[in-house]
């Protein structure tokens, strides 16, 4: 059979020779700003000519830093196209993270939203990043508006492809080497970077095509949510494309009333985030904020990043829209399995089978290995750390200094075959079915609104402060976020109050990253190892009331 390289270069030609007339919407102020897959095109090739011209050569990073929008999308095809690393900057990371990930990764040059740029000016002391770019996302009022120093030497991204050559030769790439990178949210340690490669950015965008993922199809108008920072907005902007689907981008107008009217104004029909988007809407639709008419279009919503609760899924039942549930993570990239309903699930068994973590994805195998390193029985009962493997998942991190740029093994685990498979950090169950259950997290980390916040950042930067004496910080419940953190304190100043902790760590992290509450205690309750012991303090506050903030 013929060897054909499982590239990108697919997905592009692909959507604009078969699907031209289709289009990508971006949401603007006063509307949408609209372009066919055709015109996409065109400026793809001017694009990669422009990066040409500015010295990105294969292998190279190019970062990006901003919204879901057709720029991103320009960008999310040229860069890899052309034999260069997509490196998608998480916005919603602290500044300091984000200098170690941009060095780390050795971007030359970053493509910036006008309306990111009093972020991005925080950055210091980047050592790689030669030329900075700003895609112009603002109204007149809103540049007027702006706060912040200019950029000095930045280029205008409109004017850049508008001056380069639109016939841009596009090279023979080989399936195996780099497409994009994307940094996890460093909930231990400095983040860590995974690398997809073009073979398995490839097979996975045709895995999201297939009925029983998440069922991806031309007839489509797709809204990622996801932020196409996050893993790739979870591979759906490439499904959209390969399969011809229509795309619809939020920007950063990802409030209720302005999702309701892009799905009203542009048809949508499948949509992909996290659960606190999804609750927001809900609960705008039931106080009448919004009018359910609007949503008439959206038949299905894929959730992950946090487990969906079943109230908001009846919720959405009861609209006609169904939401399936997903899981994955950055190192599975991300799509690791969904919880579709097999034709012989006992009607009683619905419910819990959609609210599971559901079945691995066609071409990915699972595992539970107990703390003894012995696979567990898929028996639904029998806990043990959830591992996956399969060709989409990562198999190291990256680390420039080592030879073959692969780092961070202890993740891994090698079978008598030779077969390596990534150690998730999950406890979980797998049913008789094959149906996976996420019950329990092998580390104390808190995952707030899809997002993870690490304690041991958090209690490090508390233990810091002249006025503590101890901390330790757990995840309490949240209505909305699924979990908060909360900081357990030994005071060394008795005067200290929980409000300066609160402010000391907001100069020091991103705002949902600050804990919601701060409780002092007269000591942390130890191991007999002299360790902290969490579990004793989540019994103790469970039941916690978190102040609203």
């Amino acid at each position: 059979m013929q060897d054909v390289p499982l590239t990108l270069q697919m997905v592009l030609e692909r959507a604009t020779t078969l699907y031209p007339r289709k289009v990508v919407a971006t949401r603007r102020e006063g509307g949408s700003q609209r372009a066919t897959y055709a015109e996409v095109g065109g400026r793809v090739n001017r694009l990669a000519s422009a990066l040409t011209q500015l010295g990105i050569r294969p292998g190279d990073r190019v970062g990006t830093f901003g919204w879901n929008s057709q720029r991103h999308l320009e960008l999310y095809l040229a860069v890899p196209c052309m034999g260069a690393v997509l490196h998608t900057l998480n916005i919603r990371l602290p500044a300091d993270q984000l200098s170690y990930i941009a060095n780390h990764a050795e971007d030359q040059v970053v493509f910036v939203d006008a309306s990111c740029l009093p972020a991005w000016n925080q950055l210091k002391g980047l050592r790689t990043v030669r030329q900075v770019v700003v895609m112009d996302d603002l109204s007149a009022a809103g540049r007027a508006g702006t706060t912040g120093p200019a950029l000095p030497g930045a280029l205008d991204y409109q004017d850049l492809i508008e001056g380069a050559d639109g016939q841009y030769p596009w090279p023979t790439l080989d399936e195996h080497q780099a497409a994009a990178m994307c940094y996890t949210s460093g909930t231990t340690g400095h983040p860590k970077g995974v690398v997809y490669s073009h073979r398995s950015s490839t097979l996975h965008t045709m895995a999201a095509l297939f009925a029983d993922t998440l069922a991806i199809s031309e007839r489509d108008t797709v809204l990622p949510i996801v932020p196409q920072f996050h893993a790739n907005a979870w591979g759906t902007p490439y499904a959209a494309l390969l399969t011809g689907a229509n795309l619809a981008m939020p920007a950063r107008f990802m409030d209720p009333a302005n999702v309701a009217a892009l799905v009203a104004e542009e048809g949508v029909t499948f949509s992909a985030g996290v659960p606190t988007v999804w609750f927001g809407m809900l609960q705008a639709v039931q106080a009448g904020a919004v009018d359910p008419a609007l949503l008439g279009t959206l038949e299905r919503i894929v959730i992950g990043g946090s487990a969906v609760p079943e109230a908001l899924m009846r919720g959405y039942d009861e609209l006609g829209i169904r939401v399936v549930h997903a899981w994955g993570m950055t190192e599975t990239s991300p799509l690791g399995s969904v919880a579709m309903v097999k034709s012989t699930t006992q009607e009683d068994q619905v419910y819990r089978t959609r609210l599971s973590q559901g079945l691995p994805s066609p071409g990915l195998r699972v595992r539970i290995v107990t703390e003894d390193g012995e696979l567990a029985p898929w028996d639904d009962a029998s806990m043990g750390e959830l591992q996956i493997s399969g060709p989409w998942i990562a198999e190291a991190y990256y680390d420039p200094e080592a030879p073959d740029g692969r780092g961070g093994l202890e993740r891994y685990d090698q079978d008598a075959q030779g077969q390596r498979w990534l150690r998730t950090g999950d406890v979980a169950v797998i049913d008789p079915e094959g149906y996976l259950r996420l019950v329990d997290r092998t580390k104390d980390l808190v995952k707030s609104g899809g997002e993870w916040i690490s304690t041991l950042d958090l209690e490090n930067l508390l233990i810091a402060h002249p006025g503590v004496a101890e901390a330790a910080v757990i995840a309490v419940p949240h209505p909305k976020w699924d979990e908060r953190p909360l900081a357990c304190v030994v005071r060394s100043d008795p005067n200290l109050a929980a409000e300066t902790l609160l402010g000391y760590l907001a100069d020091h992290l991103a705002k949902w990253q600050v804990p919601d509450d701060v409780v002092f205690v007269d000591e942390i309750p130890k191991t007999s190892v002299g360790k902290f012991d969490k579990k004793v303090l989540r019994e103790a506050y469970r039941e916690h009331a978190l102040p609203n903030r």
